[in-house]
């Protein structure tokens, strides 16, 4: 696919999350249409798709529209990329820019696009971060570095670097946890890498790591919300026996495949089989939450929470505590 054609099929895309379809959804039904994308068409698009979906106000805004198209003209207007270069109509490129478009648009003055927020979370977000909000919501407008938590069952630290190195992924220590790597280039080799598939690494968020480098010693632990199982594998690495259980049983089906991977083994339970454990000494609870922390990684998700979601979020956080404390010994976490 030219650079034009990759920009068309994001305009696409955007269309259709526009219109209310999921951001990966979206993604996946243009890929199953699309079967002449290669790997590298694909992941230029997907870039396209969530660099704008990220800065979905103000792109519009400096677009002139909130149309897909729209949207990729703000968005190459925020990069001062050639427009001209990629819409001109030949090889599936977009058509060119009529002089409406052509003079359509603005810089974004408006604190909710300026910030790239919905209205209603800019003063719960200003109380909450304070003199840091405007700096955090910048931040928000960008990728996320993409993090690995070493396996230091299986090696340390300073091997797992060298090894990335080997075949040209690049890793810096990451200051919020011992065990975090951040990848500095080349994080399209990470799936097929040595060091990934033999359970050295795992992606994993530094902030998620130090939570479970800050917990206290325990031989058993319960993770109450496992999901996926990332914390869950994290604390088995430490040699903790781990019992995982989510309410959604089939959100732990990858779990044992990746333990297997790690080295490890993690015992899965559902709810109505936790009691026959016993009491643990720490019991991680998760909980489900806005995912601000992951809107970097997620931008959909900043668009989707309402008011009365984050409401209810607080309420199940509250009903799940109470849940689980039963299961945490006397002298317990």
């Amino acid at each position: 696919m030219t650079p034009g054609a990759r920009v068309a099929a994001a305009i696409e895309i955007l269309d259709m999350i526009h219109d209310g379809q999921a951001v990966e959804k979206s993604l996946t039904a243009w890929a199953r249409r699309s079967r002449f994308a290669g790997s590298k068409d694909r992941a230029a698009v997907r870039d396209h798709v969530f660099d704008t979906v990220r800065n979905w106000r103000a792109d519009a805004v400096r677009g002139g529209s909130g149309t897909g198209r729209g949207r990729m003209i703000g968005r190459l207007r925020a990069l001062d990329m050639d427009i001209e270069a990629l819409f001109h109509g030949e090889g599936h490129a977009p058509a060119p820019l009529s002089e409406e478009e052509n003079i359509a648009g603005q810089a974004p003055t408006d604190q909710a696009d300026v910030w790239n927020m919905p209205e209603w979370i800019l003063p719960e977000f200003e109380r909450s971060l304070g003199e840091a909000a405007a700096d955090t919501a910048a931040l928000l407008q960008s990728r996320a570095p993409i993090t690995l938590r070493v396996n230091v069952g299986k090696c340390n630290v300073n091997q797992a670097a060298a090894d990335l190195a080997e075949i040209g992924i690049e890793t810096q220590a990451n200051p919020v946890c011992p065990t975090a790597l951040t990848i500095t280039s080349g994080e399209r080799k990470l799936r097929n890498s040595p060091a990934y598939l033999e359970g050295w690494v795992e992606l994993q968020d530094a902030s998620s790591q130090a939570i479970v480098a800050d917990l206290p010693e325990a031989v058993q632990v319960l993770d109450y919300c496992a999901g996926g199982g990332g914390k869950a594998l994290a604390l088995a690495a430490q040699g903790r026996q781990v019992i995982a259980h989510d309410i959604n049983f089939d959100r732990m089906m990858d779990i044992p495949a990746r333990a297997e991977r790690a080295g490890t083994s993690i015992k899965l339970l559902a709810t109505d089989m936790i009691e026959a454990e016993g009491l643990f000494d720490v019991v991680l609870v998760d909980a489900p939450c806005s995912g601000s922390g992951a809107w970097r990684r997620s931008p959909e998700g900043k668009w989707a929470l309402t008011e009365e979601r984050l409401t209810e979020l607080t309420v199940l956080q509250d009903d799940i505590l109470d849940e689980t404390v039963q299961y945490v010994s006397q002298n317990g976490t």
